[in-house]
């Protein structure tokens, strides 16, 4: 399947995807051949697959061997109804992000089912948010959506052109990494209606808005983990059957570490990603909730590193706040002020920009060379 700006090629087969006729597609990235052939070479395009499967969805690592959410039909339907319902009613769409990540994908199926022509945002070269708000002003209808990645929002409410020019709009998805709270609550006070989502290709993209389960979309917790069911769930992953993700069926078992209280769903952080320091755990994404409250800072990742004496050492990549240069002792004060002290980063690098891999994603694995490189120097 075509991406990236050809979105009138890829709508005629989306469109049949949601109605469950034709074949199954896979979305691939045509302006990456390397990795359109990676993803082609894993996932056996062309190979028989149920006929219940419209699209095979790529996850979004960049390690090891890609893995394919087979999603059905029905599922994507539930996925787009359960979404418009929740935001009120369909209406008009402003895509951009990328048409072969879930999130992209979503933007123009919900574009279908609302019978509207999606405004696409060209970001092949970038996102800029004064392009952002030239395409929000272009859009028409009596509901206006778009769905962005956090570091998207960041840099928008950077550019008071854009910031204005979202809080026109009737709802904007933040997903595909956690929004930080105080670019959240940055974002409500400029008047924008955001709604964070959580969810991944394995559901459809987003099927909790705000800590709430959409219609259709079921939760519970198992020592800790979060694990989802319900109608956006897919059917497994392309060519492995016996994945133990998929293994009770209709529920997909995350590497999340959460809470489900008063039916509102709080993520903790990743189980995947969990440092072992000093005989104690730490969750990298609490650490860094923390850390984002510093003035000094405007993103960062926590991540481990190798350590001789403690197993594993906290370590963090700072984007700095304009004008700031955060330094290792005072970061180190500020998590300690919230947190148990094993918990304060005891390396840190200053970056112009946090590597990305999917959909806004951090890419720890590039960040973890860099933090050993610069240990290492």
């Amino acid at each position: 399947m075509p991406t990236g700006s050809n979105v009138g090629e890829v709508i005629p087969h989306l469109r049949e995807a949601l109605e469950g006729n034709g074949p199954a597609w896979l979305p691939i990235p045509t302006s990456d051949r390397r990795e359109a052939l990676r993803l082609s070479d894993a996932l056996l395009p062309g190979e028989p697959i149920d006929d219940e499967i419209a699209l095979v969805v790529t996850t979004s690592g960049t390690t090891g061997v890609p893995k394919g959410a087979m999603l059905s039909a029905s599922a994507l339907r539930a996925s787009v109804t359960a979404t418009h319902e929740r935001l009120g009613g369909p209406g008009a769409w402003l895509l951009a992000l990328p048409t072969h990540h879930i999130a992209g994908i979503q933007v123009l199926l919900r574009s279908i089912d609302a019978g509207t022509e999606p405004t696409v945002l060209d970001v092949s070269g970038g996102f800029l948010p004064e392009a952002l708000a030239g395409a929000i002003t272009g859009m028409r209808g009596e509901r206006r959506y778009t769905s962005l990645v956090p570091t998207q929002l960041i840099k928008a409410l950077d550019a008071p052109v854009a910031a204005a020019a979202l809080a026109g709009m009737d709802a904007v998805l933040v997903g595909g990494a956690a929004t930080p709270t105080p670019v959240y609550e940055r974002a409500k006070a400029a008047g924008i209606n955001v709604i964070r989502t959580y969810g991944m290709s394995e559901t459809c993209g987003g099927c909790v808005y705000d800590g709430v389960p959409l219609r259709g979309a079921r939760i519970r917790i198992e020592d800790g983990r979060v694990i989802l069911g319900g109608a956006m769930v897919a059917s497994g992953y392309r060519g492995n059957p016996d994945h133990p993700a998929f293994a009770e069926p209709g529920w997909f078992r995350t590497d999340d570490a959460g809470t489900f209280e008063d039916g509102v769903l709080r993520i903790s952080g990743r189980l995947d990603e969990a440092i072992q320091t000093g005989g104690l755990i730490v969750l990298p994404q609490v650490v860094e909730a923390v850390l984002v409250t510093h003035p000094g800072i405007s993103e960062c990742v926590v991540l481990g590193l190798p350590d001789e004496r403690l197993g594993q050492r906290v370590a963090v990549a700072v984007v700095p706040a304009e004008g700031a240069e955060p330094t290792l002792e005072e970061l180190r004060e500020h998590v300690a002020r919230e947190l148990d002290a094993i918990a304060a980063p005891r390396e840190l690098a200053l970056v112009d920009e946090l590597p990305l891999h999917g959909p806004g994603k951090p890419n720890r694995a590039a960040l973890r060379e860099l933090l050993l490189a610069s240990s290492a120097s």
